[in-house]
């Protein structure tokens, strides 16, 4: 059953990682995709990505943009518009976490985080908004983090504030929004693996410890993300607006203890 059957979806930073196995499954449940992506280096994997789209029967197009700059924002929605159609469906995907310590942190890197994780997210769904209000219908999902309820490390205080003010975000928008039949949700990843914690994962020790962390002694994939992105995208959450569905395995809701302390 092809649940999003001809609707348009556009997911932001979707050329790899998260975004890609977005794209892909929206594509699988009958969706037209725009593949949205930013630096140079991602040209080649947003092709990758595209053909994957066509060879499943749907419609793709790669749209580059900085989702962080409104004109990128506007100039992404109306090529979106003009070659597949007004989107249906936004993922509010675009996402960075770069390490640094509080102390040491950057301004760019604060401007930067904030700009990609929660700016965009206020750009890109106030410009698809426009079309769903006036249509009386569409989804809107954010793709956020543990990070957005929980310190998740000592090194990414930037990362926490982004993802947690896109949570709040998403709360205000699915009241304003809700009314005129359009749904606001978001999902919540744990660490994933995908290239973005490529070096994270690659120091001794780290995946184990990210493993034994989790209570379901395992990292999720980037494909369940996508699986909870086609729920929430889909006839099936028209009554669910506002909410964050946690994919952490249920480490969001774990305090740090001993693994004894569990067994006693």
């Amino acid at each position: 059953m092809q649940r999003l059957l001809d609707k348009i979806s556009l997911v932001t930073g979707g050329s790899r990682g998260i975004g890609e196995a977005i794209v892909i499954r929206l594509a699988e449940e009958g969706s037209d995709v725009a593949i949205n992506y930013t630096s140079e280096r991602s040209a080649v994997l947003a092709e990758s990505v595209k053909a994957k789209v066509e060879a499943l029967g749907r419609r793709a197009l790669i749209v580059r943009g900085d989702v962080g700059k409104k004109d990128d924002v506007e100039a992404m929605f109306e090529q979106v518009e003009r070659e597949l159609g007004p989107v249906d469906i936004l993922v509010n995907n675009a996402g960075i976490a770069p390490f640094e310590p509080f102390m040491s942190a950057t301004e760019e890197t604060w401007d930067r985080t904030i700009d990609t994780n929660l700016k965009s997210i206020f750009l890109c769904s106030q410009r698809a908004a426009r079309g769903m209000i006036e249509r009386r219908r569409g989804k809107i999902v954010n793709v956020l983090s543990t990070a957005s309820l929980v310190v998740t490390s000592p090194v990414i205080p930037h990362y926490q504030a982004s993802k947690a003010g896109a949570h709040m975000l998403t709360k205000g928008m699915a009241i304003e929004l809700g009314r005129y039949n359009v749904n606001v949700n978001a999902v919540g990843p744990s660490t994933v693996d995908t290239d973005m914690c490529n070096d994270f994962l690659g120091t001794p020790g780290m995946r184990e410890k990210e493993e034994q962390a989790n209570p379901m002694k395992r990292l999720g994939t980037a494909r369940q993300i996508g699986d909870a992105v086609v729920f929430l995208a889909s006839e099936e959450a028209m009554q669910i607006n506002g909410h964050l569905l946690m994919v952490d395995g249920g480490l969001s809701v774990k305090a740090a203890q001993p693994e004894d302390h569990m067994e006693r």
